[in-house]
């Protein structure tokens, strides 16, 4: 008999039951049945899983080297390589297991249509709910343009949610100049729910050859060394979101239930774990676990009560009412 998660664990994301706030993020997992072949693994140990970027037609990838171990991170550049979107629905879809856990499509594009074309294919299909990549910072086309402008986000967002009734979460760009403004034009186009945030545009050089590791230049900074720009975007997006009563996936660094709580505190719903598997595929249990007894010590019914609940001294908390930016020292 598989041990059952704490029930105080569970929470509601864009109407969707999770058994935990914990969304394994999309490129770290495969097409949700990489980790099943770990031995003391189990999908019913998360609340959701989000599957690899899909785009409408077969997608070889990047040129290698297309991984970089960085200082407290990691670069990759895998380039969407990805069957296409009708082979995941017919060939890969029919093979996952809803009863353990939910999965979530990440759609990628470089066209709108493109958006359209894979957002309404994963309509009529039993995913429970479609994530949209507008910001892929390793690839060429589509993803950072879209992602790093409000007018191109907001069109993105507004054409896929005219084909679909299934929950649209945005996957938004830290590369950007005003990621709340962006926010709020992409929940007036019909987003249900926000990922905060893709990876950072980074490089790293080989300086013995004098040439980029990474076979395209540039590719996506995750892992430790962006938690803290992650938590200062999540907190500014949920000053939009909450509003309107948007959930947000708080993602970017977590390798600890200490990280996860700092997510939630700054305005998460759930937590996306990614790079963390890399190195200790079994850290959701830990998570988890962590979860609980920080729940335990302080009384705590359930997770969900910790979201937004970070105490902002008086006058920042005034500022932001007031729509007030305040200046760094």
């Amino acid at each position: 008999m598989e041990h059952e998660l704490d029930s105080r664990l569970k929470i509601s994301f864009c109407g969707i039951d999770l058994d935990s706030p914990i969304v394994l993020l999309s490129g770290c997992v495969g097409f949700g049945e990489e980790y099943t072949r770990i031995k003391g693994f189990s999908n019913r140990d998360v609340g959701a899983i989000c599957l690899k970027g899909t785009t409408a037609t077969v997608r070889s990838g990047n040129p290698p080297h297309r991984l970089a171990e960085t200082p407290a991170g990691m670069l990759n550049a895998i380039g969407l390589q990805n069957p296409g979107v009708e082979a995941v629905v017919e060939d890969i879809l029919p093979i996952l297991d809803f009863a353990e856990t939910r999965f979530f499509a990440n759609v990628s594009g470089s066209t709108v249509g493109e958006y359209v074309n894979v957002v309404r294919k994963f309509d009529d299909s039993p995913i429970d709910a479609i994530e949209i990549n507008i910001s892929c910072p390793n690839v060429k086309e589509g993803g950072v343009a879209f992602g790093n402008d409000p007018d191109m986000s907001a069109r993105v967002v507004g054409a896929c949610r005219a084909v679909t009734d299934k929950p649209i979460i945005t996957k938004l760009s830290p590369n950007q100049a005003d990621i709340a403004e962006n926010a709020r034009r992409c929940i007036e186009a019909g987003t249900s729910g926000f990922a905060v945030i893709n990876t950072l545009t980074g490089m790293a050089i080989d300086i013995e050859n004098r040439v980029p590791i990474i076979g395209s230049v540039q590719g996506g900074l995750s892992g430790p060394a962006i938690k803290p720009i992650a938590l200062l975007k999540v907190h500014e997006v949920y000053q939009v979101a909450k509003k309107h009563h948007v959930p947000i996936i708080g993602q970017g660094g977590i390798t600890s239930a200490n990280d996860a709580i700092e997510f939630l505190l700054a305005g998460a719903t759930a937590i996306g774990i990614g790079t963390a598997l890399f190195y200790d595929p079994m850290i959701c249990k830990q998570i988890n676990s962590g979860l609980v007894e920080y729940m335990n010590k302080g009384g705590i019914q359930s997770v969900g009560k910790l979201t937004g609940t970070l105490k902002l001294p008086d006058n920042i908390r005034a500022a932001e009412h007031d729509g007030r930016c305040q200046d760094s020292v």
